[in-house]
């Protein structure tokens, strides 16, 4: 269940192996459109609905069936693409569980349906194919059909783990937050302890790196940044954070558009989707958590 943290920002707690509560993003955003969507009913979206998501209890037991491992075929993936501009969440939700008893993993649900669903929105948008309510519900509908998917299919048990841990955020200022959790969802399944924020101010971003102990840092970027503001927020991650080898990684509909701004802005790297920057971060993580040791 998510806390409170700072002013109004909800926050996921750590999940992970630790015996206190752990239980599902650097960052590869789904892309809701650079465009922004009015005010009013993107507020409702943030400072409501998907709060309200976060805190909800599961009442459903877990399934007692292994989870598949594999891949969503493209050709479906592309079907599925434009579904949550006609169904309903229930019903969107019983396409991807149809995915899921076919054996497609939660991962691939993740990355190859929901998160290429967002892209899809967006290019709608882009394109004025649809208008912002369309686009908002879209999103809606994905924001709640992942999180019931995290909720019936909850990671297998990894075992303790010798210290993989990760806290993700969007860049403070943007809304967009349906990739970072997306992401934090894919890491925590395999078995890091994770943490996610929603819609944080720079202040608090840093109190929270500076209070605890992190392997890795995942900023989702959709919006337009100067480079210096996303220099000067990661050189004071590095400055606050208990970790001395904390690695920071960035993502997003502006870091896919120019790859190039992560080495300016003193990124350590970058993937296109949650599962390549998995695997990029163990790759970073491996060694340098062997040689932090977590402040006291």
């Amino acid at each position: 269940m998510a806390t409170v943290y700072g002013a109004g920002s909800p926050r996921r707690p750590l999940r992970g192996a630790r015996p206190q509560r752990g239980t599902a993003r650097p960052a590869a955003s789904a892309r809701e459109g650079p465009r922004a969507i009015p005010n009013s009913v993107n507020s409702l979206i943030q400072d409501q609905i998907i709060p309200r998501l976060l805190l909800a209890h599961s009442h459903s037991l877990p399934r007692g069936r292994a989870l598949g491992v594999l891949s969503a075929d493209p050709a479906d993936a592309a079907k599925f693409a434009s579904l949550p501009l006609e169904l309903e969440a229930d019903e969107l939700l019983d396409v991807v569980e149809a995915f899921i008893d076919r054996g497609v993993s939660v991962e691939s649900v993740f990355v190859d349906l929901l998160a290429a669903s967002a892209r899809r929105l967006g290019q709608h948008w882009e394109e004025d194919e649809c208008d912002f309510l369309d686009v908002t519900m879209g999103l809606w509908r994905l924001q709640e059909v992942m999180r019931q998917v995290a909720l019936r299919h909850p990671p297998q048990p990894q075992g303790v783990d010798g210290g993989r841990s990760a806290l993700f955020s969007p860049l403070p200022g943007d809304e967009h937050v349906l990739g970072t959790l997306m992401v934090e969802e894919v890491f925590a399944r395999a078995g890091w302890q994770t943490e996610a924020l929603i819609s944080p101010k720079r202040k608090e971003l840093l109190q929270i790196i500076a209070e605890r102990h992190y392997n890795l840092i995942g900023l989702t970027i959709s919006c337009d940044c100067p480079n210096a503001i996303l220099a000067d927020l990661i050189s004071a991650i590095r400055s606050v954070s208990r970790a001395p080898r904390v690695q920071v990684l960035i993502g997003g509909y502006m870091v896919n558009a120019n790859p190039g701004i992560v080495e300016a802005v003193g990124a350590d790297g970058t993937a296109v989707d949650a599962c390549s920057v998995l695997a990029l971060a163990e790759k970073l993580v491996m060694g340098s958590c062997r040689l932090d040791l977590p402040l006291l």
